[in-house]
């Protein structure tokens, strides 16, 4: 599905990706954790398109398709969903009517038709319950006056509205306390655990990866993957940081 092969990147200038390459085949859940400053939030960055980010060198496909040359509304449409460490607000628009307008451009996008009023509202409600979040809460506007908590939890709704066969999330478990948590691990595997899905999960912590369980780990230092193994690497990075378990 996801194929990075030597990628090279870099924000104003100074290198931060450095010959990265990974392979995301459907069906699977991939966790890269990593020190700060290592690369985990440029790679999602760059792989979602956002502005100030430069590749340099090699190469990105998905689906078959060069991810590189696609705008961000396209990689979005063509199924890939970035969710944010910090979710933004927009003041001024709700939820509601944010989600209906990204989930129609999408459809367009398809040459799918658009759904109407009451066939967008049943896809949320149904959406929205998977996170335990009413539809008051969807009608407010985007993440102004949310929690921590809340803003995550509906991300992930956006993120089951949407669809996508390819979720990057980076950090989704900043901010959670224990209760958020255990929800939005369940919400990420009720909507992206399927053979035709894949996820790629950013995260400092051992914790989310009680929720969703990885089938790989993979260790990102210096703009680069440096050690790969099974969700028992992710306990050793938790008991004995990254230095020791680098060097075994």
């Amino acid at each position: 599905m996801l194929q990075i092969t030597d990628l090279h990147a870099e924000i104003a200038g100074k290198p931060i990706l450095k010959g990265l390459s990974l392979t995301v085949n459907a069906g699977e859940v991939h966790a890269i954790m990593g020190p700060n400053g290592a690369g985990k939030s440029t790679l999602s960055y760059v792989l979602g398109g956002r502005p100030g980010y430069e590749v340099t060198g090699g190469s990105v496909s998905f689906e078959g398709q060069d991810l590189l040359e696609m705008e961000p509304h396209e990689r979005a449409a063509a199924g890939l969903f970035l969710g944010f460490q910090y979710p933004v607000e927009i003041p001024g628009v709700s939820n509601v009517q944010f989600l209906r307008e990204a989930l129609n451009s999408q459809r367009k996008l398809r040459g799918h038709e658009p759904l109407s009023g009451g066939e967008f509202l049943k896809l949320a409600t149904e959406k929205a319950a998977l996170l335990k979040l009413d539809m008051d809460m969807l009608k407010r506007h985007v993440n102004v006056g949310f929690s921590g908590g809340e803003k995550k939890r509906a991300e992930m709704v956006q993120m089951g509205i949407l669809d996508p066969k390819l979720a990057i999330l980076d950090e989704t478990d900043s901010g959670l306390d224990i209760d958020a948590l255990r929800v939005v691990g369940e919400g990420i595997n009720a909507i992206m655990r399927a053979p035709d899905k894949a996820v790629l999960l950013i995260t400092h912590y051992q914790r989310l990866l009680e929720y969703v369980r990885p089938d790989y780990v993979h260790i990102l230092s210096g703009g680069r993957i440096v050690k790969t193994g099974g969700p028992e690497l992710a306990l050793a990075l938790e008991r004995e940081g990254y230095d020791a378990v680098m060097a075994a």
